[in-house]
């Protein structure tokens, strides 16, 4: 990403990560990368809430993965404020390949071995059928490419997945993309805030929920 040094505090640029809202799968803990569940009753309060909250802030712009849910979540942000979202298929979640619509236990018993080395390095290691980290990191890097090279400043909202979110993260702050599921928590209705100041990038939120009412930040899930 481009430095910021002649830039003021002001013009920097922001990106702002939000995960969905919640879905069935979310909720359950079933793993749901390239099925493409809609929301909850819930999980629309909770794209509900974040319009809210943040319409007020001047946007740039507004990236989206092209899944259900996401468009979902993007939708009432964008209404409120008149922009229109941006689809990108390098914001898709991970594919759980045949895992997917399985819960970790279900994972573990019927794909033991592949489950036991995706645990221990999700970067280099994929779910059965499915997707690396690095490869999640190679094509969600092109959308911040794009942003980088379109030299926007501003706040740019990001409207993406669990462990894309994560992964991108990690990437822009030095992290080991194989400690994605480690270090960065990135709950549904999330927004994570990752600012490019002279320094490189710097993490300013992570996980935040206080946009959403009280009943919705109590739900539990994946």
């Amino acid at each position: 990403m481009r430095s910021t040094e002649n830039q003021s505090a002001s013009t920097n640029l922001l990106l702002y990560f939000l995960r969905h809202g919640e879905t069935p799968a979310s909720f359950s803990g079933r793993y749901s990368g390239a099925l493409d569940p809609d929301l909850t009753p819930e999980g629309h309060e909770m794209a509900s809430d974040f319009a809210a909250a943040y319409q007020s802030l001047p946007w740039s712009a507004v990236y989206v993965s092209p899944m259900r849910r996401t468009v979902a979540t993007a939708a009432p942000l964008c209404d409120a404020i008149g922009l229109t979202m941006q689809l990108r298929d390098g914001l898709k979640e991970i594919a759980y390949g045949a895992w997917e619509g399985m819960t970790p236990e279900e994972t573990n018993r019927t794909f033991h071995d592949d489950y036991v080395r995706w645990l221990a390095d999700p970067g280099w290691n994929a779910p059965t059928g499915g997707e690396r980290g690095v490869d999640i990191e190679r094509r969600s890097a092109l959308v911040l490419d794009e942003i980088d090279q379109s030299g926007m400043t501003g706040n740019v909202l990001i409207v993406s997945h669990k462990a894309t979110i994560r992964i991108m993260v990690c990437s822009l702050l030095g992290i080991d993309v194989g400690r994605f599921r480690d270090r960065i928590g990135a709950p549904v209705g999330s927004v994570t805030v990752v600012e490019f100041t002279r320094q490189g990038p710097l993490l300013q939120r992570l996980g935040d929920r206080s946009h959403l009412r009280d009943s919705l930040r109590e739900r539990v899930g994946d």
